[in-house]
């Protein structure tokens, strides 16, 4: 099964531009690479994106029972450990 769809180029700025169909199934700011495969045929696809992080380090102490994780997965600096074991202990 294919579905056909017709465009029409635009001159946008100093680019040129093909909109797409809302047809075709891409919703609004995906970012995506085109891949040139052939004279006037191209691939397009998603770009896969990197998940997204959250640091909860801010919220420490604004709720009852919240602990942060332990920082295992993150390597130390050389100046801080340098800094730990120049402190003399207490």
């Amino acid at each position: 099964m294919s579905d056909e769809y017709h465009g029409k180029v635009f001159k946008s700025g100093n680019s040129v531009a093909l909109r797409l169909p809302k047809a075709l199934g891409f919703e609004e700011g995906t970012e995506v690479r085109m891949v040139k495969e052939d004279r006037m045929t191209f691939r397009v696809e998603p770009v896969d994106q990197p998940k997204r992080k959250i640091d909860i380090s801010g919220f420490w102490g604004k709720a009852r029972g919240l602990t942060l994780p332990p920082r295992e997965d993150f390597e130390e600096r050389p100046s801080t450990i340098a800094a730990r074991k120049a402190k003399p202990e207490a």
